[in-house]
């Protein structure tokens, strides 16, 4: 959860104050807020764009221009980030960049976007995440809109100090912005609360191969905070999304049992012990893509559990990677009957050896 490849959904916050007791709603509403403690943080776009509005005004960029960027939150951090991931990130590189043409013929994309992203409803994308996580679920994150080389977005020092950082891209609105948001608070938010302690010490005990299975189970978290993004699964997972991305992640969607079948081939072998670890992470890895089967097949996972036995259930099995496939090997079968579908179903023998 590092990085990862953004895009994704909404909901009402009805829909969140619904949990709360209906004749107090100021008090359920405060303890909602409790729960949140989000903050935009943009000082290093305004210091990059400061600098771009005095180059296209071919005024004197001073060294005060210079420390206003460099020391700014937002480019301190991502400085150490880069440097956490053993990439070269130096100042007089990142100078470059900055006055670049190319950075200059988009100053007044990346300040409207600026602005845009700016009203933005951040506390309203922290309930959309909240909605899919355990009643003890915290979320504590500072967002980080970026003009930077790299066209990348991800989550930072989770456990310390949560961090999102969000290329600043003229071609996301602030609808889109908002589900990316809710997307990524929930990995966040996922962190306060899951697993539970008694459930790691439990992993523990297990064979070095089921508890790296069971690790890699968990990266079908992508698809619960696609879902959490959306809103509820009648909400298409793209629905805020431009008309290509929407057509890929149909066109993925139609291949579910496929892909269902090479994660669990994936799993098998990792099982067996037939794969090195360096050909486990290269075949997770690959499994994010786009939004690869750990987002498409999470998703569909997460929709069949939710539709046949509600959303506390998948929560649990949200917070317990063990249930998952389980879990939804017996959704399925009602699912498929009520949809006409024929979603596949994870091998008993997997099941058994993760049981």
């Amino acid at each position: 959860m590092n990085e990862v490849s953004l895009s994704q959904m909404r909901l009402s916050a009805l829909l969140i104050l619904a949990i709360f007791s209906i004749a107090q709603p100021c008090v359920g509403q405060a303890k909602l807020q409790s729960r949140v403690n989000v903050r935009l943080v943009t000082d290093e776009a305004e210091a990059v764009l400061a600098i771009l509005t005095k180059k296209n005004a071919n005024q004197t960029i001073t060294e005060a221009d210079w420390q206003r960027l460099f020391l700014s939150e937002g480019y301190v951090r991502l400085k150490n980030r880069e440097a956490s991931m053993k990439r070269a990130f130096e100042d007089a590189d990142f100078k470059t960049f900055v006055l670049s043409d190319q950075l200059a013929d988009k100053f007044q994309d990346l300040r409207n976007t600026l602005e845009a992203w700016r009203r933005a409803d951040i506390s309203r994308s922290a309930q959309l995440a909240l909605a899919y996580l355990p009643g003890d679920a915290h979320i504590t994150a500072k967002i980080y809109p970026v003009i930077k080389p790299r066209e990348n977005s991800f989550v930072f020092e989770v456990r310390s100090d949560p961090a999102i950082f969000l290329y600043l891209d003229p071609k996301v609105s602030r609808e889109k912005f908002e589900n990316t948001l809710a997307h990524e608070l929930h990995h966040i938010g996922y962190g306060s609360s899951c697993p539970a302690a008694q459930t790691s010490a439990e992993n523990s005990k297990l064979p070095k191969p089921t508890q790296t299975v069971i690790q890699l189970i968990g990266a079908f978290g992508e698809g619960f905070a696609m879902l959490a993004a959306a809103g509820g699964p009648d909400i298409h997972p793209h629905a805020v999304s431009g008309a290509e991305e929407r057509a890929r992640w149909d066109r993925d969607m139609a291949n579910f049992n496929v892909d269902l079948k090479k994660v669990e081939s994936f799993f098998n072998d990792t099982l067996a012990g037939k794969l090195s670890e360096e050909q486990i992470q290269s075949t997770a890895s690959g499994f994010f893509g786009v939004q690869g089967p750990w987002y498409t097949v999470g998703w569909k996972m997460s929709v069949v559990i939710e539709k046949t036995y509600g959303r506390a259930k998948l929560i649990e099995c949200i917070c317990d990677q063990r249930k998952l496939l389980a879990t939804y090997n017996r959704a399925v079968v009602e699912y498929n009957r009520k949809n006409g579908e024929q979603l596949t179903t994870w091998s008993p023998s997997l099941l058994a050896a993760i049981k």
